[in-house]
């Protein structure tokens, strides 16, 4: 379901907003937002909602393992899109799960005309790293 109010967003986003994503925003396009579900050290992995606005999305990286790896997405609330390199976008919406293999180079946000929420979790692996890559450009993110 697609929210462009951010009120009534807030009623069907039931994990959280949380707080302005200082830590990574220099890659994402717009605002996005950041509630840890569980505490890094605590578990085995670190899951947090990620709540972006309308329009909101991050650039385009990798997440690069030895061994194991990856990323995996819940999306909970609102709509928004995930691509990776070469293929078609796919529209996201309340109950899809996307699992992103280390190596692949994607990027994911809302769409123009929704907020958009999902679980964010990076599957276990060795010497894992992030690897962050240019904007997905207006041009590209307007022909979706």
């Amino acid at each position: 379901m697609k929210y462009m109010n951010k009120e009534e967003f807030e009623k069907a986003n039931m994990f959280g907003t949380g707080v302005p994503n200082e830590m990574f925003g220099q890659y994402f396009i717009g605002d996005s937002f950041l509630n840890p579900l569980t505490k890094p050290g605590e578990t085995p992995v670190f899951l947090a909602n990620v709540t972006f606005e309308p329009g909101c999305r991050n650039n385009w990286h990798i997440h690069h393992a030895e061994s194991g790896g990856g990323q995996m997405l819940i999306c909970t609330a609102g709509e928004g899109w995930y691509q990776e390199e070469g293929k078609e976008a796919v529209s996201l919406y309340e109950g899809s799960v996307v699992y992103i293999p280390a190596g692949v180079k994607h990027w994911h946000g809302a769409k123009a005309d929704s907020w958009f929420s999902h679980i964010a979790f990076e599957i276990p692996g060795e010497n894992t790293r992030n690897e962050w890559l240019e904007t997905v450009n207006d041009e590209e993110y307007n022909k979706l």
